[in-house]
């Protein structure tokens, strides 16, 4: 019997065939097993999760295309708690379904801070002294007193707050401040485009007021540009202090802010304009 005798032989050729398809079915198990695990050719682009919280991302069913991992929380005082501040891989990333998004919110509790003397100091010291302690600017209510401008009083949910009281960072204080003896009136500042912390810190800095606020995209803080105000800035009424700046915002996602803010500049100046030329002719009839 010859070394190649098996060659002849049908089953060998039977269990050759049996050997080959075994072979193929077991590769095509292979890959489709590991294309189940990869996700092979199914991508996402992850979305912007700022300013929503865990629950909202669940509520969406994002939890369903990508593995959400809180990793860090901070405070910040211009978000609200839970919220997401910071994520990674960042919006617009394009990745495999399941893939980790590792994600930092807003803290639950923020820190202490002991409640600052602002008694006597002028209004803009105070501003300042708020702001480098986390604490926001509520409303500022002018008193007769003869000092200009100088802080009265300081209350936290109308109730007179004393220097060193442990407080929350975030928490609002509202200021009583001194009228002066003499009556002075100001105009608003320009804050269109401007977003809402900017706008209400122009207001406070202008020794005005906030007054109502309306969205009209939505609550959306973190996009949210100062649209119009009532009154209306870059003209040459004034107001006197403590005068309500009521706002209304959109999302400069939505809308083109750069366009819009050149022709109100130039609107705003063609009226002056008028306004002026009007004065001059009244003025020649006298």
């Amino acid at each position: 019997m010859g070394v190649f005798y098996f060659l002849g032989q049908k089953k060998f050729y039977i269990h050759l065939l049996i050997a080959f398809v075994l072979m193929i079915v077991t590769l095509w198990l292979v890959l489709i097993s590991l294309d189940s695990f990869t996700r092979h050719g199914k991508i996402f682009v992850v979305p912007d999760f700022s300013g929503m919280t865990i629950e909202q991302l669940k509520e969406k069913q994002f939890d369903e295309f990508f593995t959400l991992e809180v990793i860090d929380s901070v405070y910040n005082k211009t978000m609200g708690r839970g919220e997401v501040i910071m994520q990674n891989p960042l919006s617009g990333a394009k990745v495999k379904a399941g893939r980790h998004v590792y994600l930092t919110i807003v803290s639950e509790k923020p820190e202490s801070v002991m409640m600052p003397n602002l008694k006597n100091l002028s209004l803009r010291q105070a501003l300042v002294t708020l702001e480098i302690n986390d604490l926001l600017v509520g409303e500022l209510n002018y008193v007769d007193y003869f000092a200009m401008n100088a802080v009265v009083e300081q209350f936290e949910d109308g109730q007179a707050i004393e220097p060193g009281k442990e407080i929350l960072k975030g928490t609002i204080i509202d200021l009583q401040v001194g009228k002066g003896t003499t009556s002075i009136s100001l105009a608003v500042p320009m804050l269109i485009g401007k977003s809402k912390t900017e706008a209400k810190k122009a207001i406070h800095y202008s020794y005005l007021n906030v007054g109502n606020e309306y969205y009209m995209d939505g609550k959306d803080t973190l996009r949210a540009r100062v649209y119009k105000t009532n009154p209306q800035p870059l003209t040459k009424n004034t107001y006197p202090l403590g005068q309500n700046v009521d706002i209304w915002y959109r999302s400069d996602s939505l809308f083109d802010f750069e366009t819009y803010l050149q022709n109100y500049i130039i609107d705003t100046l063609a009226i002056d304009s008028v306004l002026y030329q009007n004065t001059l002719e009244q003025g020649d009839e006298f």
